[in-house]
C-alpha cells in the first residue's frame, strides 16, 4: 500500500504542475475489496503539501476512522437533510467542507442537552455515519481544491492561473452578477458599485477569507471587482463603499458562503470518482440557510 500512495503522489503533483484544473488529478483509481474512512482520509491527505498538519479543524465528527465505507456523500454542511438523503443513499460517509455543530472547531460541550444538537447527532449514530470536515487540507493543494471547483463551476477555466487573479473579457459589473447568479443557481447576490462599472480583473475569494485579507488583497492586486463569499459589513464592503466615494472604480459582489464553496465539494466529488473504484459518490448540494424574498 505505501508504495502504491508514493507512486500515486508523484503522479498527482505531476498533474498539478500543468495547471489543469477540471480534473487535476489522474485517474489512477485504486481498486481493492474495501476501503475503510481513514484510508480515504490518507489517501486525499497524502496529496497534501506538509501534511498531516498539527492542528487542524478537519477530523472526524461522528463515526470511527475503521469502518468500512459503503457510500460517499460530499457537501458543504452536513445538514440534516443532507444526513438524511445520504442514509436514503445507503451512504454512511459524509465529507463535508464547514462545521458540522455550529461552531468552527466542532465543540460540543455547551450544547450538550439541547434537542436541535442532540436529535442531529442521535442520527447520525444511529445509522453509523462518518463525517469527516475537509477543509484546511481541500485548500492546501497545489492547486486550492476550492477555488479550483468554483472557477469550474462559473465557466471560466481558461482565464485561471492557479491564483486569485483572473483577467475576463471585458463585461459589466452588472453582467458578471447576472453570470454568476445563473451559474452558481442563487437568486440574489448583494454588491458594492456602479452596475455600469466596466470590470476585466477579477479577484475571486470564495468563503471568509476575513475582511483585512481582503482588503490587504484589493491593496495588493487592484482588480476591478472582488467576488467573495463573505465579509462583515464593516470591513470590506466599507472599504469599497469608501473607494467608490473617493472616485475609484472598484465593485464587489458578495455570493454568500454556501454557494461560494459549493464548487469545492463538487471537486472533492470528482477526486473520489477518479481516486477510489467500487464506492458510489454523491455530491448533495446543501443549499443556503438564508432565503431572500
Amino acid at each position: 500500500m505505501k508504495s502504491n500512495r508514493r507512486n500515486f503522489i508523484k503522479r498527482s503533483s505531476l498533474v498539478l504542475g500543468t495547471g489543469l484544473i477540471a480534473n487535476p488529478f489522474i485517474a489512477f483509481p485504486y481498486s481493492k475489496k474495501d476501503y475503510t474512512v481513514g484510508e480515504i482520509m490518507d489517501l486525499f491527505i497524502a496529496q497534501v503539501p506538509r501534511a498531516p498538519f498539527p492542528q487542524t479543524v478537519d477530523t472526524l465528527k461522528s463515526g470511527k476512522k475503521d469502518q468500512v465505507v459503503i457510500g460517499i456523500v460530499t457537501t458543504m454542511f452536513a445538514t440534516i437533510t443532507v444526513i438524511r438523503k445520504a442514509i436514503e443513499l445507503k451512504a454512511n460517509f459524509i465529507i463535508a467542507h464547514e462545521p458540522t455543530f455550529y461552531n468552527h472547531l466542532d465543540e460540543t460541550a455547551w450544547l450538550d442537552n439541547d434537542p436541535v444538537y442532540e436529535f442531529k447527532r442521535k442520527l447520525l449514530d444511529e445509522h453509523h455515519i462518518a463525517v469527516w470536515r475537509n477543509h484546511d487540507y481541500v485548500h492546501s493543494l497545489a492547486i486550492d481544491g476550492v477555488q479550483a471547483g468554483v472557477v469550474k463551476e462559473l465557466g471560466w477555466e481558461k482565464y485561471y492561473n492557479q491564483n486569485a487573479v483572473l483577467n475576463l473579457p471585458e463585461t459589466t459589473l452588472g453582467n458578471l452578477i447576472t453570470h454568476i447568479k445563473a451559474k452558481m443557481n442563487v437568486p440574489a447576490l448583494r454588491y458594492v458599485g456602479d452596475l455600469s462599472q466596466k470590470v476585466s480583473k477579477v479577484l475571486l475569494m470564495p468563503g471568509a477569507a476575513g475582511g483585512r485579507r481582503q482588503i490587504e488583497m484589493l491593496m495588493r492586486e487592484k482588480p476591478d471587482i472582488l467576488i467573495c463569499g463573505e465579509s462583515p459589513e464593516w470591513e470590506t464592503p466599507e472599504y469599497i463603499r469608501n473607494a467608490n466615494e473617493m472616485g475609484i472604480k472598484l465593485g464587489l459582489i458578495v455570493i454568500g458562503h454556501s454557494a461560494s464553496e459549493e464548487g469545492g465539494s463538487e471537486f472533492m466529488a470528482e477526486w473520489l470518482r477518479s481516486t477510489i473504484s467500487g464506492i458510489p459518490v454523491f455530491h448533495i448540494p446543501s443549499g443556503n440557510s438564508l432565503s431572500v424574498e
